[in-house]
């Protein structure tokens, strides 16, 4: 028989089935945010961060806090990363912490929920890394955690779905002077934005 090839979604449009939703909290409070998500979320459960030892030292704060956790990242052999998802495939872990690099290739059915725990520095990432749930015609939920200095990265996901994602807590950040560092990179003197926390909105 021919092959059929079946897309998920068009280039920058996530699938219709992922229910999306982005939180804005501080980067010393996305471990405890993430914690607190995945007791309530029981769910088989991939999570993004941006870089290998990130990752790394994530995976083990889960395993401390009792999940069964693995991670796949570029400091992982083959066969670490290999074993990792048949792991995860079979249900002996619940969790999988992953890099972008890492994660290629992944298709793995009955993903309920994709965590950003970083935000990815391109946006068509984004696309890619929720991709892995609402597989096979089900549904399934991804979930940003936004910190102050990734509010350019989060505006520019934004752009690239060309929709708002519904706010789950906390409020946009804002810049104060809206300049750059000397590194070229968004200046990181933000704060919330003023309003108290309110029903689930739309990120401006």
């Amino acid at each position: 028989t021919d092959p059929v090839r079946v897309e998920v979604a068009r280039a920058g449009v996530a699938a219709d089935k992922i229910t999306q939703s982005v939180h804005f909290v501080a980067q010393t409070e996305k471990g405890g945010l993430l914690i607190e998500l995945l007791r309530k979320n029981k769910d088989r459960s991939l999570v993004f961060a941006r870089t290998k030892h990130g990752s790394e030292r994530l995976m083990k704060q889960l395993v401390k806090a009792g999940f069964a956790a693995g991670s796949i990242h570029g400091n992982k052999s083959q066969g670490q990363r290999d074993r990792a998802i048949r792991e995860f495939k079979a249900g002996e872990i619940d969790v999988l912490v992953a890099t972008d690099v890492a994660a290629r290739g992944i298709d793995i059915d009955g993903i309920g929920y994709v965590y950003n725990y970083d935000l990815p520095n391109v946006a068509e990432n984004y696309v890619h890394r929720i991709g892995r749930t609402a597989r096979a015609g089900a549904a399934g939920e991804a979930i940003a955690f936004c910190s102050p200095d990734e509010t350019s990265e989060f505006k520019a996901i934004q752009k690239v779905l060309k929709t708002n994602i519904p706010v789950a807590s906390g409020s946009p950040w804002e810049v104060l002077d809206g300049g750059k560092s000397k590194k070229g990179k968004p200046n990181r003197r933000r704060r919330p934005a003023r309003g108290r926390r309110g029903p689930s909105r739309k990120a401006a």
